[in-house]
């Protein structure tokens, strides 16, 4: 007779058909590290019947050992041993995984290191450390034949990296398209359903804790090119390209572009696009006016979505939270349940760390920005519109730009001007930028013309 396992008496890990427990030593209990330990402990009994064996934290290493032992309570010395030395525990001989949860990418680059040194399989959500340093570390554990699993190092709580290594693996895949900030896209919303500008918004995001208090590597696109070179690595075969990605924040965006693309019918996010452009990839991060129908331009506040287009699945679309504690310990347990799992395969059968088998990987050529072609949303403030409008689309017209549509606004700052907006053909931008020096001498342009880029992803 069938028998639920959520209610089998076996399922709380007294079954003599388990094999050995999984044994974890836990290098941080901040965020991520207290948030992997919570969903360890809570689902003890589902994680076990699902993995076929009990994942067991046995070491956790911190900088505060008061505040672990707040947050461990009685397993402290009770089945944990509890260090302020992450090194004891990398080196540990009753360690299977090490899990690292401290980011950055000088102390835990050493630690990942010397956990693979020593036979350890690793567990991180650490991006910046995998998207700069991931060809040293996945040619070190393959060397050594052990796993480096990072499902949460991207989009969090959305399985995006499962999906391309595994799901997607009979694909060729054309493009994937992502918002995989969550501090940006909740600045973003809120800049355009409640039209604040860039600073006010910020200070929301601060305030309500989305964003830090150095919020650079958000809004700067820091955060988001980590993730698009990890995400383009399993999607293309190459190593992590992070120093190839061209990137754009949104720390400079204006509230009126928000507004005018608004009323234009789109909807402005900081997406990560990386294509397959014939022999060479397009790797970008930049603010991009996507229209208001678009599932993309739905994904609202914190939230994350990733779309993948490929030749046999179609377009595949991925979505959830992009943070937070529990969320981010998910992908992580996740990540323990599949070494639980294959711990035991050789390392020649499991699933590649970047999807594809490491003799296959090759680094592609990168286009730069100037060379990757869209249409374009342009806005110049003008003084004179009447005599200056006709003027500005002839000059454009024999600079090789085709505007597709252009709406005149008044300036909401000073009465005395105009906001020509424009939206273009497909272009390269490096021809667009060559056009725009021209009309930027003329005294009737005010300052530097607003560019963005506006793709469809069809």
């Amino acid at each position: 007779m069938y028998q639920d396992p959520l209610h089998a008496s076996q399922y709380g890990g007294a079954n003599p058909q388990l094999a050995a427990p999984l044994r974890v030593g836990l290098l941080g209990l901040g965020t991520v590290g207290g948030g992997t330990y919570a969903v360890l402990q809570r689902n003890a009994a589902l994680i076990a019947a699902r993995a076929g064996r009990r994942i067991e934290v046995r070491r956790v290493a911190v900088r505060n050992l008061a505040r672990a032992r707040s947050v461990l309570g009685e397993a402290v010395g009770h089945g944990i041993q509890l260090s302020d030395d992450a090194l004891s525990v990398v080196q540990a001989p009753d360690i299977d995984v090490v899990v690292e949860t401290i980011g950055g990418t000088g102390t835990a680059r050493s630690l990942v290191l010397q956990a693979i040194a020593h036979g350890k399989h690793v567990v991180t959500a650490n991006k910046a450390l995998l998207a700069e340093h991931g060809t040293e570390i996945f040619a070190a554990a393959q060397a050594h034949g052990v796993v480096v699993a990072y499902e949460g190092a991207v989009a969090v709580s959305i399985p995006i990296i499962k999906a391309l290594r595994e799901g997607l693996s009979a694909n060729r895949i054309e493009w994937v398209a992502g918002i995989i900030n969550g501090t940006s896209n909740f600045i973003l919303s809120a800049m355009r359903d409640e039209g604040l500008s860039f600073a006010d918004a910020l200070a929301q995001a601060q305030a309500l804790g989305y964003a830090e208090a150095d919020p650079a590597l958000d809004v700067q696109g820091g955060d988001a090119a980590h993730k698009l070179s990890l995400l383009a690595a399993n999607a293309f075969g190459t190593p992590p390209l992070f120093a190839q990605v061209q990137v754009q924040g949104i720390d400079k965006l204006d509230a009126l572009d928000v507004e005018f693309a608004r009323q234009l019918g789109y909807s402005v996010k900081l997406l990560g696009i990386a294509k397959r452009c014939g022999p060479a990839l397009e790797l970008r991060v930049h603010p991009t006016l996507l229209p208001h129908n678009h599932l993309l331009a739905q994904v609202h506040g914190s939230m994350n979505a990733v779309m993948v287009k490929s030749d046999a699945a179609g377009t595949t679309l991925y979505y959830g939270a992009g943070a937070g504690a529990e969320q981010t310990g998910s992908a992580v347990v996740a990540d323990l349940v599949d070494l639980a799992r294959s711990q035991c395969v050789a390392p020649t059968q499991r699933v590649p760390a970047l999807a594809f088998q490491p003799s296959a990987l090759a680094a592609l050529p990168v286009r730069s920005s100037d060379e990757t072609s869209s249409a374009f949303y342009l806005r110049l403030d003008l003084e004179r519109a009447d005599t200056t409008v006709p003027r500005v689309l002839q000059q454009l017209a024999q600079d090789g730009v085709c505007v597709e549509h252009m709406q005149l606004f008044e300036h909401p700052g000073d009465a005395a001007l105009h906001c020509l907006v424009l939206r273009t053909a497909p272009l390269c931008l490096g021809n667009l930028h060559a056009a725009l020096e021209t009309l930027q001498a003329w005294p009737t342009v005010l300052g530097f013309a607003s560019v963005l880029r506006i793709e469809m992803l069809d």
